[in-house]
């Protein structure tokens, strides 16, 4: 579909196919998840071209990548209905079709990341997202220039990243003979691991290395402290449309790429036990927190406050996983949806500001409280969501990951989760104050609330925030089936 849009999406069209193909795979990404959950195995295999693996490229679905597919598809279905006036007031009418094009193509690469279970597909979908990204990023220029080299910092590191990966994939391949997960993975358990505690151990050295590149890519990708380089200015000068997208997915999808390296292609004892990787990770995710959060607190741009939050929100989700307890999986994986419902908000939110205003700095923000009430609301309880307010969903999360830090005995981690909550009460109340208590420049234009089309989006958003704060039955269900999936797969 983004091909055809490309082809045929001019005179308007191209918002009606994107809305209508992400509206679709919505629909197919849930009835995937309720498949996956009444299926005896947990999985839903598809072979492409009915090779059978691990010859062919083999489609897997279980528990974890299905609740990822379902975050992709409806931050994409939403915001995309969102799109249609944001991206025309800030995209030439002549290169819409192209961005929607562009657009298709980057949540094809999401959503394929998401499902393969082919090591390499994945590397290919990967870059067919990046370069989709790179290019949505740098279509911001229109409203300030700055978006030029932010996509070209994006492009440097995220190229960087992706070659790490990829080194790492061949280092894995020479080792197995394998691209496929989960055949590299039983036999690394099966033939490779049991020789390292004789006195001809093999490919110990290949195999640290292959994981350790892979390690690096992916960090690079997921934007984990201290490289995450690329994140702050791609979210701060990207259009709004593509600011809330990649907020509330593709460091997410890079999330569940770490993850399923780990826990499923080498295996948490290897990752863990042998190389003490959770350590490494503990303390990049603790750093995340804290400085993420801090810089957030500093910042005069409240779309660069957001992106430095984002910051912080990786290192919880990170730091969930690295425990490596079926509470701390669970955590990770309701954060993972969580968060891409709260910051997707607040970035759909401030983007309305742009869209009213032309601009996203806190003095802009004066004031609006009264003028765009249902817009700042909603930016509000987003905000309540990053502090971890009770009946919210970053309550859910929080909860989860402290009591699982204290089940595993690293109760400085829970300490460090508990000073991130409160540095995001500070940078939260903040620009609350300027919203409501702020007044508004006499000569500052007139500005009146949202149109339906994106207030709409909005106020969904950050309603689910608020229900999945009351009631997550679901995404608890959902998390702890996934937690214990992989734990179960785990050698």
């Amino acid at each position: 579909m983004g091909l055809i849009t490309s082809i045929i999406g001019r005179r308007g069209l191209g918002w009606y196919l994107a809305m209508g193909t992400t509206a679709a795979v919505l629909a197919m990404s849930i009835q995937l998840l309720a498949n996956v959950l009444d299926s005896g195995t947990q999985t839903v295999t598809y072979l492409m071209g009915n090779w059978p693996t691990p010859f062919g490229i083999g489609y897997v679905v279980d528990p974890l990548n299905a609740s990822v597919l379902v975050i992709v598809s409806i931050i994409s279905a939403v915001v995309t209905l969102y799109a249609r006036k944001s991206v025309a007031s800030e995209i030439a009418h002549n290169r819409l079709h192209f961005f929607y094009a562009l657009w298709l193509f980057c949540i094809t690469g999401l959503l394929g990341i998401t499902i393969t279970g082919d090591a390499f597909n994945l590397y290919v979908l990967l870059e067919i997202s990046s370069l989709s990204t790179y290019t949505l990023v740098a279509l911001g220029r229109n409203r300030n220039r700055r978006a030029l080299t932010a996509a070209i910092n994006y492009l440097v590191l995220g190229s960087i990243g992706a070659c790490f990966y990829l080194l790492g994939i061949a280092y894995l391949y020479m080792v197995t003979g394998s691209l496929n997960i989960a055949d590299i993975h039983n036999i690394l358990v099966n033939k490779v691991f049991p020789t390292w505690g004789t006195d001809a151990p093999q490919y110990r050295t290949t195999v640290i290395a292959g994981f350790a590149f892979m390690s690096v890519g992916l960090s690079l990708k997921l934007a984990l402290f201290p490289l995450h380089g690329w994140l702050p200015n791609a979210y701060t000068y990207s259009p709004s449309a593509v600011s809330a997208l990649l907020a509330s997915t593709a460091t997410k999808v890079g999330a569940y790429v770490f993850i399923r390296v780990i826990f499923t292609l080498v295996g948490v004892n290897f990752a863990y036990t042998v190389l003490h990787t959770d350590t490494v990770l503990m303390i990049s995710a603790g750093a995340a927190i804290l400085f993420g959060s801090w810089m957030a607190f500093r910042q005069t741009n409240v779309k660069k406050l957001l992106a430095y939050s984002s910051l912080g929100q990786i290192g919880y989700i990170t730091l969930g996983f690295a425990l490596g307890n079926v509470g701390g999986l669970t955590a990770s994986v309701i954060h993972l949806f969580n968060h891409a419902l709260t910051k997707g908000g607040m970035f759909l939110a401030l983007g309305v500001v742009a869209y009213r205003t032309g601009h996203t700095r806190l003095k802009d923000l004066q004031g609006l409280g009264r003028k765009l009430p249902l817009t700042m609301a909603a930016f509000t309880a987003g905000g309540l969501g990053l502090i971890g307010v009770p009946l919210t969903a970053g309550f859910i999360s929080k909860w989860y990951l402290v009591s699982s830090c204290i089940e595993a005995g690293r109760y400085e981690m829970a300490a460090i989760v508990l000073i991130g909550s409160m540095i995001a009460l500070l940078y939260t109340w903040k620009v609350v104050e300027t919203i409501y208590f702020g007044k508004r420049d006499e000569n500052a234009p007139v500005v009146k609330e949202a149109p339906v089309t994106m207030l709409v989006p909005v106020l969904l958003l950050a309603g689910g925030s608020i229900y999945f704060g009351i009631d997550a039955s679901l995404t608890s269900r959902v998390a702890t089936a996934a937690a214990h999936f992989l734990l179960g797969g785990a050698p």
